[in-house]
């Protein structure tokens, strides 16, 4: 199982960007998949989770209303739409995927992760 990230970049304050996350090598669709972000020197933080069907979503109180999680389950593909985004978003993103079906927001329930890829918020 492979899971790669894309849409990173330097954007300024108040402005929005997409990451997006592709899985092969398996069926993506029958599993929740979700969103983490980590700052340097600090553990891998919970952002966003989706369940199997697309269905269900949880978020970080911090990011509740700008940010939104979808998935394309035919594609093997999530997004991650980030709006009004501020300079303390600034970190590098991961997605991640595992055998469970429910919108955890616990990094244990997540076996597959990506590389990351870096969001900078600055002006």
């Amino acid at each position: 199982v492979r899971v790669s990230e894309s849409g990173g970049g330097l954007v300024q304050p108040g402005t929005s960007l997409s990451l997006s996350c592709t899985v092969s090598g398996r069926s993506f669709g029958a599993y929740a998949m979700a969103w983490f972000r980590q700052f340097p020197g600090k553990e891998r933080e919970f952002v966003a989770a989706i369940d199997w069907s697309g269905h269900r979503s949880s978020y970080k109180d911090s990011v509740k209303g700008r940010f939104s999680i979808s998935r394309v389950s035919g594609d093997n593909t999530a997004f991650l739409q980030m709006n009004i985004l501020k300079p303390e978003d600034t970190a590098v993103y991961y997605c991640a995927t595992g055998v469970g079906v429910t919108a955890s927001n616990q990094t244990v329930d997540y076996g597959y992760w990506g590389q990351g890829t870096q969001v900078t918020v600055s002006s």
